[in-house]
C-alpha cells in the first residue's frame, strides 16, 4: 500500500465544473487504460444527474500520483443536499474550492465553504473556466477573500494558495498567464498543501460510516474513513450509535478501496483510508463500526432540521392503476422507509393506519428527486401540497424558515422582480451592480413564499436571470401570505378531452390538457383569472348538422400546454388540492372529487 494517503473534497456552485475538473484529473493521472472508453461527467452516475447536471449523491474517487494515493470526494453543491456534504467533510483532510472565474462567488459556494471553514479545512482555491471570454479572475480572487474572511476564516486558512485552471481544457496554472499544459501543478499543489492525518494504527479497528450504499449483490455497503488501527476480511466487528448502544454485530465480510471510480477488494485497510465494508445488516449513517473492544464512538456533525414536508398517500383518482405498476400502501412505505435509511436528509412518519406518510426534507429539489425518482420506478401516487415546519423558541413565539436569495439578472427586470418579492414578503439586503447592465439582487425571504418562485422569476426575466436559493435561518414568522389567486377549472366528467369543447373553453383561462387527453370528475384541467373555482365540461363534442358552409367549419388551434415541473405544479396546489404523479403523467385535482361533498366542506369550514 502507498504510505501517503489524502483525502479531499471539492466544493462548488452547482455547474461551475467540478465533475468535469475530476475527469479530466483521472484521464491525466493515468486511472484509465489508452483504449478505455470513458464516459463524460463519471462521477454523475445517477440517470437524474446526468440529465439535469448537478451532482445529488456524494461520491468518492481515487487518483494515484507520485507516491501518493489522493481520494477525491464528489460533494452536492446544492443546499438541499446539505446533509451529504456535512458528512462528506468529515472524510477529508483538505479541500478545494472552484470557483467560476466570471460568476465568481455564488451562494452555494458560501454555504459548503461555511460548513468546511467550521471543521477547520484549509482549502485551495481553483479559479476555474478561464477559458471564458468574460472571465474577470482578479476581480473573483478579491471576492473570494472577501468571503473567507465574511465567514470568520482564521490566519492560515485566509492564506490559500491559489491556481487557475480550465477543467474542461484540462490545464491548470500558478499564473493567470502562465504555461496552460497540463494539470499536473495543481495535484502537486494538492500534495504539498494537503498534509495526511495522523492516526494510530496500533489502536483497535474503529471509522465512522458517512455514506450507504444499497448493493444487490452484497448487501449494505458503509463508506467511511477508517480513523484508527487496521479492518482486515472476516475480523468480527460491532456498530455503536451516538450514545454508544451496541446496533450490530457481524463479521467484515468484503473490505473495498477506491482504484479510479471504480471499487477494488482489499484484505487489509489501513487507519487514514476511504474504505467500503459489507458485513452489517442494520447500521447506518453517523454509526461507529469498531472491533468488538471500542465502546466509545466517533463524534459526528449535527444535521441540520428538514425545513419542508409533504403527505404522500396512494393513487385514489379514477384512472390509479393504467399507468404504474406499484400502486398500494405497502410498496409506497417499503420504497420510503428505505429512502429514510439511506438519506440522512430525509425524515419518514406515517398515520396510525399506516397508509399516509409524511417525508420531511430540505427543500423543494430534494423532495422532487425523490418523488421523480419514484416515478421512473413504476410508482403511482397522490401528493398533498407541501407544507413548511414551523419551530417556537424559548419564548413560545413561532418561527419559520428564511431563505437567502441572490439573483443575477439585466436592469430593465429589477424593477418587476423586486416588486413579486415584496408580495412574497422579501427583504432586498443588497443591491449590486455587476458591469454590462446587470444587477445582483441579494433578498432574504420565507420559504413559504417561494415555492415554485423560479418559474415565476424566469418568465419575469424572460429567461435570462439567474436565480440562487439557500437557507439562511429560522426567523420571525412574517404572518399570513396570500396564496394562488386563480380559480381552478375542474372537470365536470370523466373520459377524453375534446379539442372543440378546449377551443372554446380558452377564453376562461389557461387549460393544462389538449386533445385526446384523459379527465375524470373533480381533475383540474386549468386555471381561471379571476378568483373561485368553475366546473367545465371538456368533452363536449361539435353537433354534427348536413349543414356544409366555410363558417361554421372553421380550424380548431389550440393553444400548447405548459409543460411544468413536479416543483412547479406542487406550488400551485391550494390546501384543498393535490397532485397525482404516475409514471406518464402528473394531473392537478381537488382532494375531495365529488362536487357535493366539497360544497358541504366548504360551508363547515
Amino acid at each position: 500500500m502507498t504510505t501517503s494517503i489524502r483525502n479531499i473534497t471539492i466544493i462548488a456552485h452547482v455547474d461551475h465544473g467540478k465533475t468535469t475538473l475530476i475527469d479530466n484529473l483521472m484521464k491525466q493521472s493515468g486511472s484509465f487504460r489508452e483504449n478505455e472508453v470513458v464516459d463524460e461527467r463519471l462521477m454523475d452516475s445517477g440517470e437524474l444527474e446526468k440529465e439535469r447536471g448537478i451532482t445529488i449523491l456524494a461520491k468518492p474517487a481515487s487518483i494515484n500520483w507520485k507516491d501518493s494515493r489522493i481520494n477525491i470526494i464528489d460533494t452536492p453543491g446544492h443546499r438541499d443536499f446539505a446533509a451529504e456534504v456535512e458528512r462528506v467533510l468529515s472524510m477529508a483532510d483538505g479541500a478545494l474550492l472552484l470557483i467560476d472565474s466570471a460568476e465568481g462567488v455564488m451562494p452555494q459556494t458560501k454555504f459548503v465553504l461555511a460548513k468546511a471553514l467550521k471543521q477547520g479545512l484549509k482549502p485551495i482555491v481553483v479559479i476555474n473556466k478561464l477559458d471564458k471570454a468574460d472571465q474577470r479572475a482578479d476581480e473573483v480572487l478579491n471576492e473570494t477573500f472577501d468571503l473567507f474572511v465574511s465567514l470568520d476564516a482564521n490566519e492560515e486558512q485566509l492564506d490559500f494558495p491559489v491556481i487557475y485552471a480550465s477543467g474542461r481544457s484540462g490545464w491548470a496554472s500558478k499564473e493567470i498567464d502562465g504555461p496552460r499544459e497540463n494539470l499536473n501543478p495543481l495535484l502537486d499543489l494538492v500534495i504539498d498543501h494537503v498534509k495526511p492525518a495522523e492516526f494510530d494504527k496500533t489502536k483497535p479497528f474503529a471509522m465512522l460510516s458517512t455514506l450507504l450504499y444499497a448493493d444487490s449483490f452484497l448487501g449494505r455497503s458503509l463508506v467511511g474513513r477508517i480513523s484508527q488501527g487496521t479492518a482486515k476480511a472476516n475480523q468480527q466487528i460491532k456498530a455503536i450509535n451516538l450514545d454508544g448502544e451496541k446496533v450490530d454485530e457481524g463479521r467484515l465480510t468484503k473490505i473495498f478501496r477506491y482504484e479510479g471510480t471504480k471499487k477494488v477488494p482489499i484484505e487489509v485497510g489501513e487507519a487514514g483510508d476511504i474504505v467500503v465494508i459489507a458485513g452489517l445488516e442494520k447500521a447506518n449513517v453517523a454509526d461507529t463500526i469498531c472491533d468488538t473492544d471500542v465502546d466509545t464512538p466517533i463524534q459526528a456533525t449535527p444535521i441540520d432540521p428538514p425545513t419542508m414536508s409533504i403527505k404522500i398517500t396512494v393513487n385514489s383518482s379514477p384512472l390509479a392503476g393504467t399507468e404504474g405498476k406499484k400502486l398500494t400502501s405497502t410498496q409506497i412505505r417499503e420504497r420510503l422507509v428505505q429512502e429514510a435509511q439511506n438519506n440522512v436528509g430525509i425524515s419518514f412518519s406515517e398515520n396510525e393506519n399506516k397508509d399516509s406518510f409524511e417525508i420531511s426534507g430540505r427543500g423543494e429539489l430534494m423532495l422532487e428527486i425523490l418523488l421523480t425518482q419514484m416515478r421512473r420506478e413504476g410508482f403511482e401516487m397522490t401528493v398533498s401540497p407541501p407544507r413548511v415546519l414551523f419551530q417556537k423558541n424559548e419564548n413560545g413565539e413561532k418561527l419559520e424558515p428564511i431563505e437567502e436569495i441572490t439573483m443575477d439578472l439585466d436592469e430593465e427586470f429589477s424593477s418587476k422582480v423586486i416588486d413579486s418579492m415584496n408580495k412574497r414578503k422579501g427583504k432586498l439586503i443588497d443591491l449590486k451592480d455587476t458591469g454590462k447592465n446587470k444587477k445582483r439582487l441579494i433578498f432574504q425571504a420565507p420559504t413559504r413564499g417561494l415555492m415554485g418562485y423560479t418559474s415565476r422569476f424566469l418568465t419575469l426575466t424572460k429567461g435570462t436571470g439567474v436565480i440562487n436559493r439557500i437557507f439562511h435561518s429560522y426567523g420571525k414568522f412574517e404572518g399570513d401570505m396570500e396564496g394562488r389567486r386563480n380559480g381552478a377549472l375542474i372537470s365536470m366528467e370523466q373520459g377524453k378531452a375534446v379539442a372543440f369543447a378546449i377551443y372554446n373553453l380558452q377564453a376562461r383561462g389557461e387549460m393544462f390538457v389538449t386533445h385526446n387527453d384523459p379527465v375524470y370528475s373533480g381533475m383540474i384541467v386549468g386555471l381561471s383569472p379571476k378568483p373561485g373555482d368553475m366546473i367545465i365540461n371538456v368533452m363536449k363534442g361539435k353537433k354534427l348538422t348536413n349543414m356544409r358552409t366555410q363558417g361554421t367549419d372553421e380550424n380548431v388551434v389550440l393553444t400548447p400546454v405548459r409543460k411544468m415541473s413536479i416543483a412547479e405544479q406542487l406550488s400551485m396546489l391550494n390546501s384543498d388540492e393535490a397532485l397525482e404523479i404516475t409514471p406518464n403523467s402528473c394531473r392537478l385535482r381537488k382532494a375531495e372529487l365529488d362536487p357535493h361533498v366539497r360544497k358541504r366542506l366548504a360551508k363547515n369550514a
